[in-house]
């Protein structure tokens, strides 16, 4: 399927590694420009590069924090009016709620709540004028399934996820949509770093902890980081038009409820 948004301008936070860089390639894949961001230039820059030679279409590396006012300043300078925008930043640690302060509860609303806010914000009124735009937040499977060491995910997740419901039916009518996509386990860096955490834990390897959560997952598996991205693609094609405000969960049927 030709999904329509070739020559689009795509914006894709946290693009460096994980569910993000696969979001960006499925995009240039369909012909999407890229303005991509992320905290360690020497990862992005190489990253940028690898997505230049295989499709051939133009991207730009901006090396900030997008949880700063200063780094989505740097961002939008770059790319001031994008077509599509994902929304994506690195999850809050786990823990118990005992032991978070004030500071540690306003640092993931920033990341996983405020920031996405603000960028949407800073680009949603442009999308509705010249109609057409697409705006996709990568959240969390535990914004449907609460997890309890990720209180803090599940708290500003959960918090963008009310806000996203009230807007995208607001926007919708000038072929802007808004969505999220909800990340169960999936062959990232990142889950192998938390596998590396319940191995020092449980005494066993990191291998055998990933072939755990394999054996416990109804497909069996773990998902391929290329399923993520082009779902997200999907959401951004200009065949989506119709779908907003919703929560695409994406975890291989561990979440075992009816809605």
């Amino acid at each position: 399927m030709k999904l329509g948004i070739d020559g689009r301008h795509a914006l894709v936070c946290a693009s460096s590694r994980g569910l993000g860089r696969a979001c960006a390639v499925s995009l240039a894949r369909e012909g999407c420009e890229l303005t991509l961001v992320a905290r360690t230039a020497a990862t992005l820059e190489a990253t940028a590069e690898a997505i230049r030679a295989e499709s051939g279409v133009r991207v730009t590396a901006v090396a900030a924090d997008i949880t700063t006012p200063e780094g989505r300043a740097a961002v939008l300078a770059a790319c001031p009016s994008p077509d599509i925008l994902v929304n994506n930043a690195g999850g809050p640690p786990p823990g118990d709620f005992r032991d978070w302060n004030r500071d540690i509860w306003l640092a993931a609303l920033d990341a996983n709540m405020l920031t996405p806010i603000e960028l949407i914000r800073a680009t949603v009124d442009a999308m509705m004028e010249r109609g057409f735009g697409r705006i996709v937040n990568i959240t969390s499977g535990a914004v449907k399934a609460p997890i309890d060491i990720l209180g803090l995910s599940n708290g500003a997740r959960s918090g963008l996820t009310g806000f996203v419901a009230g807007l995208a039916r607001t926007t919708v009518a000038r072929n802007v949509t808004i969505n999220n996509l909800l990340p169960g386990p999936f062959e990232t860096d990142r889950l192998r770093d938390t596998a590396g955490k319940w191995a020092q834990k449980s005494g066993r390897s990191v291998e055998q902890e990933l072939d755990a959560r394999r054996a416990a997952n109804p497909a069996r598996r773990l998902g391929d980081p290329a399923e993520f991205g082009d779902a997200c693609a999907y959401l951004c094609s200009a065949q989506a038009g119709f779908i907003t405000g919703q929560n695409l969960l994406m975890d291989g049927g561990v979440y075992p409820g009816t809605f």
